[in-house]
Order: structure tokens, then C-alpha cells, then sequence
């Protein structure tokens, strides 16, 4: 049966992100005494939170969309992104810091992605002459999603130039639309942006995934992965509803998967499932399409496949029929996106 967290689940420990959170709105003079900041978060002052303090992920959520609100800066998102990793998450920040190459950083973000970036979850794919680092809702909040990934990429991107002593040739594709200034993007991230696009990704040439890094030890990286190896039983470790739903979906996306074949993997019922989805402002359709979506932009884009051969990975009974759907998914017809260079 495949576990999962919701976002009601008390688990987030405040001392983590919350209080780099907290941190960062004191040290921009934002009101103390005021509780507006704090309204919905679970927290009862600015003070560091106690040791066994745990939040919800909707908690979480509401005091990143509360600070953002109250500090209204177009470089906030990317400012708390500068300070969000390694972190200081045990074993799990202690591995990043001594990551021999940025093959292995990205491997370990991704395994411990619930505790070292619990909101969003990224996944690495190379394939094509291509490394990807594409990242997708862990919790539903879709109207955050701008700001949570201009954090998220920041933050790897601050990590990446830190360990490995250098500025790495990052690409990225931002699912949304170009904003009215593009100055934080190009300070934080770089020039090479691309915005209006399905899926938010940074792309780097698979050369730089195992060039040394200078601050990597191969002993105390040894150590501290055996750390986080004893750290796989710890539920903080368990991914979200969303998260497991699309590494599901991911696993069986040839196999033509259903609402109730899936409810069944998740040891509940289907009409359970979609009352969990709902709560995560969702439904399985469009957790399905989705990943069928990201699916087909590989296959365009990272194999060359053409229409019939994306139709027949999916189980589409043909081509015309894939054209349609993946015209409702992403706004286009193939053609315009495979005429797109990754």
C-alpha cells in the first residue's frame, strides 16, 4: 500500500523552512507586533518555534502567501530561496553539503524532497543529450506556484554555485506567463529564461551532472548517506498525496491506469481518493492528464517520437484522438510544441 501525507498532516518541523521564513520577514523590518503575518500558520509568535513544533503543509503555505503579502517585494520569493538549501535538516542537508558532483546533490534532493523542499517535488530525467530538473505541486496551490518556484529554483541554483565554486549553465522553462519585470529572474537565475512554457524545469547539459566539485569529500559523503539511509524508516521522509499519486500514474502510465485501480494501490476507496484529491483543490482526471502531458513533451522532445508513437506509449486507440487530448492538456496541437528545441 503506498504511503502518503496530506496537507493537514502535522508533521513540517518549524525550526525548518517556517523559521527561515520568520527570519527573513524580521530581518526586512516587517511588523512584529502585528499577528496578520501569523493568522492561519499554526504559530503563536515570532520567537523561534520549540523543537516540537510541527505545521501543516497548509499551514506552511499560508505563512509563505502571508509574509510574500505583507513584505510586497518582487525579490522576496528569490531572497528566501538564497537561504533555502542545504538547509539544516540532518542527514539529509549534511549529505548536499559534502555532494561529490551535481549528479549526486540532485539525487539526494530528490529522494528527501519532503523535508528539504516539502512543497514542491523535483524530479531529475536524462535522456536526449539533456539533464532535466522538472518540478510539480506537492500540496495544491496553484496560486502560489509562481513564487514557490522562483524559491525553489533559486535555492538550487544558490546551492549548485556554492558547491561546486562556480555559476552553472542553468536553462529555464517557466510555466507561466512573462511577468511585467524580469530583473529579480535575471539576477537570481540567469538570462537564459523561457517563459509561457508547460512545465517549470531548469535544463543543464549532462556533462556538468559528475564534473568534481571542489568542496565534495567522498568519506564524509559516504557517512552521511549511510545517515540518510537510517533516516528511510522516518515518516518526515513519506510524500505527499499529489506526489505519490504522480510517481504512481508515472510508473503505470502504459498500462492505461484507472480511478479505482489506483485508489486500490493507495489502500483506500475510490470515492476516498476523490475526497482527498479535492481537499488538494484536484481530481484524478487532471492528475492523470497531467502526467500523460509531461510524458508526451518527453517523448517529443527528448526521443523524437511523432504523433503515432506518443498515441501508441499512452494507449491512445490513435493519433487523432492523442492530437485532441493533448491539445485540451497543454493549449497546443503537437506540432507547435516539438517545433520548440528543448
Amino acid at each position: 500500500m503506498i504511503a502518503y501525507r496530506q496537507s493537514s498532516d502535522r508533521y513540517l518541523p518549524a525550526r525548518h523552512q517556517p523559521a527561515l521564513v520568520l527570519d527573513y520577514a524580521c530581518s526586512r523590518e516587517l511588523d512584529r507586533e502585528g499577528t496578520q503575518p501569523l493568522r492561519g500558520t499554526g504559530l503563536t509568535g515570532w520567537d523561534m518555534p520549540s523543537a516540537d513544533c510541527m505545521l501543516t503543509a497548509a499551514e506552511y503555505l499560508q505563512l509563505l502567501a502571508n509574509v510574500l503579502r505583507a513584505l510586497d517585494s518582487p525579490d522576496s520569493s528569490f531572497m528566501l530561496g538564497q537561504q533555502m538549501l542545504p538547509g539544516h535538516y540532518g542527514a539529509l542537508s549534511h549529505a548536499l553539503l559534502q555532494a561529490q558532483n551535481l549528479r549526486q546533490a540532485l539525487s539526494i534532493l530528490c529522494a528527501g524532497h519532503a523535508r528539504l523542499c516539502p512543497l514542491l517535488t523535483p524530479r531529475l530525467i536524462e535522456e536526449g543529450g539533456l539533464a532535466v530538473l522538472y518540478w510539480t505541486d506537492s500540496f495544491g496551490a496553484p496560486s502560489q506556484l509562481p513564487a514557490l518556484v522562483e524559491m525553489h529554483m533559486t535555492a538550487v541554483t544558490a546551492m549548485c554555485r556554492w558547491l561546486s565554486g562556480e555559476r552553472l549553465p542553468w536553462r529555464y522553462c517557466l510555466n507561466r506567463s512573462t511577468p511585467a519585470h524580469v530583473e529579480q529572474h535575471e539576477v537570481h537565475l540567469g538570462s537564459e529564461l523561457r517563459f509561457h512554457c508547460h512545465l517549470d524545469a531548469m535544463l543543464i547539459d549532462p556533462a556538468w551532472l559528475d564534473r568534481p566539485w571542489p568542496r565534495g569529500n567522498a568519506m564524509a559523503a559516504s557517512v552521511a548517506l549511510q545517515g540518510v539511509a537510517a533516516e528511510a524508516g522516518d515518516q518526515a521522509l513519506t510524500p505527499s498525496l499529489l506526489t505519490a499519486l504522480y510517481d504512481h500514474l508515472l510508473e503505470n502510465i502504459r498500462l492505461r491506469p484507472t480511478l479505482e485501480g489506483s485508489a486500490a494501490a493507495f489502500g483506500v476507496s475510490p470515492a476516498t481518493l476523490k475526497r482527498h484529491l479535492a481537499r488538494h483543490g484536484s481530481h484524478y482526471q487532471a492528475e492523470l492528464d497531467q502526467v500523460r502531458a509531461h510524458v508526451a513533451m518527453q517523448l517529443f522532445q527528448m526521443r523524437g517520437y511523432d504523433n503515432e508513437a506518443v498515441a501508441h506509449y499512452l494507449g491512445f486507440h490513435d493519433a487523432a484522438n492523442f492530437r485532441r487530448s493533448f491539445k485540451r492538456w497543454t493549449g497546443l496541437v503537437p506540432s507547435l510544441l516539438r517545433a520548440v528545441p528543448p
